[in-house]
């Protein structure tokens, strides 16, 4: 068991140090050859934060994990929405941009609901809950338009870069890159194959596993970007990694997962869509409550109570 720990651990390490080297590595390639920020942002920067969940639900997907596929993923959102802005806000109340209010918040709440209406498919049908490949198209066409408008904001917005990239030679960046992807590749399935294995020992389901440990491990890149971002009162940055970040796995990695083998849906994730969607709609509600368009940081420990409650009723369900 120590040693299952052990790899978990290791695979989590692995899956986010691969993540980091690939944007180092992609990032600098695309300068050195005048890719503009823009574009590294929108593709790059993008993926590499969102790796770690793309990789564990593939292999999960592949192997006809599903309990994992859907638990990696609305477990990460709940984490991001939760945890990670309840921490940033009480680091430092966010002021948000009024974009952010009105069309990004939506636009996660939107992914939520889509979600909901394409897994439960007893609501419409007899057939079985599945989010099927015609399922993961449709997500991955919501994606797309998500990235129009990502693209729409920064033209018309641009930002100017904090700091250059190294000057790193040709085949310093090809290995970073080519090591990265092998970190995440490697990460990947030894998160997978821990986590089924931790499940079976403890005699718990693997909806449990994914929905707190590997959602959380495989949350650690956006951890670290918005507490960051918080510290340096760059609020904007805080709470558009996490919103961008939830669309991402809910329109990008969900589809992927679902087009690689259709995914079977157990109705007991609803109750975690009801708190995802709660959570969502608790962050809308706090943009018009004390002062406008900001997180206070009352709210922020309302949100982190209520992820330390989710997980006691999660654990004491599995008892």
């Amino acid at each position: 068991m120590l040693i299952t720990i052990l790899l978990l651990t290791a695979g989590l390490v692995l899956l986010i140090k691969g993540a980091d080297w690939l944007i180092t590595g992609a990032s600098a390639l695309a300068k050195k050859y005048h890719v503009s920020d823009l574009v590294i942002g929108l593709t790059i920067v993008a993926f590499g934060t969102s790796a770690p969940e793309l990789v564990v639900n593939t292999f999960a997907a592949f192997e006809g994990h599903s309990d994992i596929v859907f638990g990696n993923v609305i477990g990460s959102n709940l984490f991001n929405l939760f945890v990670i802005l309840g921490i940033s806000g009480i680091i430092m109340p966010l002021a948000v941009h009024v974009s952010t209010v009105w069309k990004e918040i939506p636009f996660s709440l939107l992914a939520v609901l889509v979600l909901y209406l394409l897994v439960n498919d007893h609501f419409f049908t007899d057939s079985a809950d599945v989010l099927s490949r015609f399922d993961g198209i449709l997500l991955l066409i919501l994606f797309g338009i998500f990235l129009f408008y990502i693209y729409y904001q920064i033209k018309n917005n641009p930002q100017v870069p904090e700091e250059a990239h190294k000057n790193y030679s040709g085949l310093k960046l090809t290995k970073l890159i080519i090591i990265g992807l092998g970190a995440l590749v490697a990460g990947g399935k030894l998160v997978v194959n821990s986590t089924v294995e931790i499940a079976t020992v403890l005699g718990v389901s693997e909806k449990i596993i994914a929905l707190t440990i590997v959602a959380a491990g495989t949350s650690l890149p956006e951890l670290a970007t918005s507490i960051v971002a918080a510290v340096k009162r760059k609020s904007d940055i805080a709470v558009g990694n996490i919103i961008g970040s939830n669309v991402f796995n809910i329109f990008l990695i969900l589809s992927v997962s679902s087009i690689i083998r259709p995914v079977s849906y157990n109705i007991s994730f609803n109750t975690d869509l009801y708190l995802l969607t709660g959570g969502t709609l608790l962050l809308v509600f706090a943009m018009f409550t004390g002062k406008r368009h900001k997180l206070d940081r009352w709210e922020a420990i309302l949100l982190l109570l209520a992820y330390v409650i989710y997980t006691f009723f999660l654990l004491s369900k599995e008892a």
